[in-house]
């Protein structure tokens, strides 16, 4: 005989009218998750609530407004939020990047973008560096935020004290506030922020990705003088200084960004660098490198979180599953997406997650697996002086001669901007143009007589 009370959808773990999500963080993967499941209930003809849990008020300079981010947005993701009908406001852009500048100890080239555009944004998440007088620009973070709001999500100024299920639903404990329980929770968290422990009561398996330091330091130059010196461009580093592996300097309206990424930065790598002839070569004359503006050492995720979902939670952006090194706004918005997919059109149950979130998670995963191979070829390079060489005169070559291939050009580009997959990059590494041509440079780095010349 058919039951007479077969289940609702509510005990199917499913959203309908009238479900409560909780997104704790208001970052990037916060609040493209918001963004995006209000708009697919929307089409799904679904009235729920999100809330926005965030303590920090992006439109207000360092710390408080910080979000820790050297705030390069990728073509990629420019070209994904332009589809979405989201453009970014020239409020917001601090500088429209249109080429990089590669250094090294055997030259310096200029890699012009391969689509001859200002897509590659450079922002602040923040409102800027804590010593910022006058505010020219707005946060990238808090642009975000407002659109989500726009959209209906309502966003509290509070920190989330405790997380706790209540018959099976996530509660969550603000300090003076009342608990509150939810139907889903989407942890946007972070891999910085303190509220990553709260979920360690939860037993249901989830493990914080592995990570690693970077080092971001904020020099106060001037408009004026950032154009004049830095440009419209990137100024990228492959210098061989034990531990580093990645150095940046990136222009954003009156301060430079310093970004380094390597193994266990401490005072001596960074001193190193930023001593270097190469760094004071693209510096104004008087420039010392103190004092700064603004600093910090965050952490970035460096392996994916070990299940980063159950019944009714779910984790996107770097405290679940980010891209190596690169791009970690886009991974947000790739993940924060799925996830809406997800929980409006299949569900909010583990399984509905395992089967429609966990895919784009493994190609994220798959596709760093391939960024490691990718970027260990690059250590040997800064290890190496005859590849340098090589690599300087390949790409010499190809920005010199025009209609010629840019092969090293785009993979370089892409290396530094995040712009296409690792396994992309990869591919056209391996091609036999490419290996052809850097096999006949590497040849003539090593020749002799050809020693002393790029």
């Amino acid at each position: 005989m058919a039951d007479s009370n077969p289940p609702s959808r509510q005990d199917q773990l499913e959203l309908v009218d009238g479900s409560r999500v909780a997104v704790i963080g208001g970052g990037p993967a916060g609040s493209f998750t918001s963004y995006f499941l209000l708009e697919m209930a929307e089409r799904a003809d679904l009235d729920i609530e999100v809330e926005i849990y965030e303590p920090r008020d992006f439109s207000c300079p360092a710390p408080g407004g910080c979000n820790m981010c050297g705030g390069i947005i990728s073509e990629t993701l420019v070209q994904n939020l332009a589809a979405e009908g989201i453009n970014l406001p020239d409020t917001v852009v601090q500088r429209g990047i249109e080429s990089y500048v590669l250094h090294m100890d055997v030259g310096t080239v200029r890699i012009e973008t391969p689509v001859d555009e200002k897509r590659i944004a450079a922002v602040y998440r923040g409102a800027g560096p804590r010593d910022i007088q006058v505010r020219k620009w707005g946060s990238f973070d808090h642009h975000l935020e407002g659109l989500a709001e726009a959209r209906g999500a309502k966003v509290t100024r509070g920190r989330v004290m405790e997380i706790s299920m209540d018959n099976g639903r996530p509660c969550i404990s603000v300090k003076g506030g009342e608990p509150q329980t939810y139907d889903l929770l989407v942890a946007a968290v972070g891999v910085n922020s303190p509220a990553l422990k709260l979920f360690k009561e939860l037993d249901f398996g989830y493990q914080p990705p592995e990570t690693t330091k970077t080092f971001i330091r904020e020099y106060f130059l001037g408009e004026e003088v950032i154009a004049e010196i830095l440009g419209d461009s990137m100024h990228v580093f492959l210098l061989n200084i034990p531990r580093l592996e990645f150095a940046a300097i990136i222009p954003k309206g009156d301060y430079a960004s310093v970004c380094l990424l390597g193994e266990a930065i401490d005072k001596d790598l960074v001193d190193a660098f930023l001593s270097s002839d190469e760094v004071r070569g693209c510096m104004p004359d008087d420039w010392a490198p103190e004092p700064r503006s603004c600093q910090c050492s965050p952490k970035i995720a460096v392996k994916g979180a070990i299940q980063p979902y159950g019944d009714r939670i779910v984790f996107v952006g770097d405290c679940g599953v980010t891209r190596l090194y690169k791009d970690g706004i886009g991974a947000a918005y790739k993940t924060a997406k799925a996830c809406a997919t997800t929980a409006v059109f299949e569900g909010v149950s583990e399984d509905a997650f395992r089967r429609h979130y966990a895919p784009v998670l493994k190609t994220i995963l798959r596709d760093n697996a391939i960024g490691k191979v990718t970027f260990s070829a690059t250590k040997l390079v800064q290890m190496m002086p005859f590849a340098r060489r090589a690599m300087l005169r390949m790409t010499q070559k190809e920005q010199s001669i025009p209609g010629r291939h840019k092969d090293i050009s785009q993979v370089l580009w892409d290396m530094f901007t995040g712009s296409a997959a690792y396994m992309e990059i990869f591919t056209r590494a391996i091609h036999p143009r490419f290996l052809g041509r850097l096999s006949w440079e590497l040849l003539a780095a090593v020749a002799p007589g050809k020693r002393s010349q790029p």
